[in-house]
């Protein structure tokens, strides 16, 4: 078994036992953890490893059992007490927490959130269009889940997405478009946030630049702990974490970043007006 088959069987593994262990928590008579007091939405391959890693080292936050427990997307069937039991208890002057980068793409997922945690705050990451998909192409053929080229993919993109909702997004079928060849939608960063905004006043929800997460990562992190109202901390380290190394010559040629620059342009354009910032990328 080559690499990626090898990781993403591991993963199952992984994530099929922690869930098996939050059923048997929440089995068990009595009170399980607290719902989290804020939550990393996405987006994908834009830093969210790095940015929980940092927050999880924070002395007043205490992370979810693992990153990406998928509740709202993959799990909502499962029912809040399996989700609770991810997390601690409540505890004075403690936070919790979890990652899902899925979360800002799945278009059932703000309701979902607004209903459960009407008092949370939430953090996204957003990466250059262009280079967060060609990045999520890497990862997804690192799996061995991609067999086409990544211009290829992008021109296949709009018909796969479309024959796997035709039953709505929450079919295994939408699921596994949706998170694996989502390369050019992703990256419409504007659409995804007026889904967010339309259930939660923009207070809450703190839209950072993955380019200056990793220019100034101190800065950044700071920013963010002011937002969640956590006391000033500086990690050990403030290293980057990444699942995937890139290796042979890269399908991201001038002309196809040229097409895809300005594909992303007026999209770039309204994500700018939305947030009141100068410039995206």
């Amino acid at each position: 078994m080559s690499a990626g088959p090898r990781r993403a069987t591991v993963d199952r593994l992984r994530r099929a036992v922690r869930g098996a262990r939050a059923w048997g928590r929440a089995a068990l008579p009595g009170p399980v953890g607290a719902l989290p007091d804020f939550l990393i939405i996405g987006g994908q391959r834009c830093g969210t490893t790095s940015l929980h890693h940092y927050l999880a080292a924070h002395p007043d936050v205490r992370p979810a059992t693992g990153k990406e427990l998928q509740f709202f997307s993959l799990h909502y069937r499962r029912g809040p007490r399996w989700y609770r039991a991810h997390f601690p208890p409540a505890a004075p002057g403690r936070r919790s927490f979890e990652a899902s980068p899925y979360y800002l793409f799945h278009p059932s997922v703000p309701a979902r959130v607004a209903a459960t945690l009407p008092e949370a705050r939430f953090v996204a990451l957003l990466r250059d269009p262009v280079e967060r998909a060609y990045s999520h192409y890497l990862h997804t053929r690192s799996y061995g889940v991609e067999p086409l080229g990544f211009a290829e993919a992008l021109a296949a993109e709009p018909g796969r997405l479309a024959a796997a909702l035709a039953d709505g997004p929450d079919t295994p079928a939408a699921h596994h478009a949706l998170r694996n060849f989502s390369y050019a939608a992703r990256g419409r960063y504007a659409e995804q946030l007026d889904r967010w905004y339309a259930h939660l006043p923009p207070e809450r929800l703190h839209v950072v630049r993955s380019e200056d997460l990793y220019a100034d990562p101190a800065a950044t992190y700071a920013g963010v702990l002011r937002f969640l109202g956590l006391a000033p901390y500086t990690p050990a380290e403030f290293a980057r974490h990444t699942r995937r190394a890139d290796t042979g010559p890269s399908q991201l040629t001038p002309a196809l970043r040229a097409e895809l620059s300005a594909a992303f342009a007026p999209h770039n354009a309204r994500l700018a007006e939305l947030l009141g910032w100068p410039g995206t990328w």
